[in-house]
């Protein structure tokens, strides 16, 4: 395992020994993420896979979603999901008898969307939802908020979804943990030992910036405690935040699949500790949940 440098530590974390305000990268410009996003769903990799084949994670992450969603919502909701990609959640809950509408950026997934035929799907941003106050008891939005830079627009984003669903209504969300990001780029990289921690490795640990050199185009990955500021400063209120995997999730990632036992012994595991401050952020995934105000 990589060293920590001296100065950094879990849960608060400060950098002195290897970095000046100089050393760390700006964040990207949200108008050149924007187009980085689209090369990268429209030819770099198929969201269409994630959930499915590509790996024991993708299953573990479905099914935990769904459960959830499932376990809070009434039956026959009215659901918006927002950056549905290819309409993975979206064809299982209109499957469970939800009205479902998917809204999502890139051209090419919306087509595979509407290939399912149990659901609507359209091109839309998250920031600037076209849809009347009031016209859903539930917004998903799974991936948004980790493709934008600024907190502006992340809280907008969760305005709008707070503003289309009714009072009383259903907000669910996705970001990307900074912690567990940072061991994903990390583990067994024995050169960091030796050499001047990387400022981009700094910025993602200070200020949940993902380094501008990974293929994947990350606009911030989160705190659990972030992910609930946010959340409460769009308005929303009852907020939780949860881990979606959970601690085993970073490890499925290497396996296409595992025996039954082990995805249910996953499954326990993060029931168990999911919620937990600071365990819940060594997932791949992390889950805000919260409600309009009546």
């Amino acid at each position: 395992m990589p060293m920590i440098p001296a100065g950094m530590r879990t849960g608060t974390i400060f950098v002195r020994r290897y970095s000046s305000p100089a050393d760390i990268v700006p964040p990207m410009d949200q108008s050149e993420l924007d187009s980085r996003i689209q090369v990268y769903y429209a030819s770099l990799f198929d969201e269409s896979q994630r959930l499915g084949t590509r790996s024991a994670q993708g299953r573990l992450e479905f099914e935990r979603v769904q459960e959830l969603i499932g376990s809070r919502i009434p039956a026959r909701s009215r659901v918006l999901d927002v950056g549905g990609a290819t309409g993975v959640h979206a064809a299982a809950l209109a499957l469970l008898g939800h009205e479902v509408i998917l809204v999502d950026p890139v051209e090419s997934h919306v087509e595979l969307a509407r290939r399912h035929g149990t659901f609507t799907a359209k091109l839309g941003d998250a920031r600037d939802l076209a849809f009347a106050d009031d016209s859903f008891d539930v917004v998903l939005s799974f991936g948004p908020l980790y493709h934008l830079a600024g907190r502006h627009d992340r809280v907008r984003c969760l305005e709008e979804a707070s503003r289309v669903v009714r009072a009383d209504g259903w907000v669910f969300v996705s970001a990307i943990p900074r912690f567990a990001s940072h061991a994903m780029m990390t583990l067994g990289r024995s050169e960091l030992r030796d050499q001047r921690y990387p400022p981009e490795l700094i910025a993602l640990l200070e200020r949940g910036d993902p380094p501008t050199s990974a293929r994947f185009p990350g606009g911030h990955f989160h705190t659990g405690e972030e992910l609930f500021e946010e959340l409460s400063s769009a308005g929303l209120h009852d907020v939780q935040v949860c881990a979606i995997e959970g601690p085993n999730g970073l490890a499925l990632e290497s396996f296409s699949h595992v025996e039954e036992d082990v995805h249910q012994a996953a499954l326990t595991l993060v029931r168990t500790v999911g919620h937990l401050p600071g365990i819940r952020d060594m997932t791949n995934h992390l889950m805000g949940i919260g409600r309009v105000p009546t």
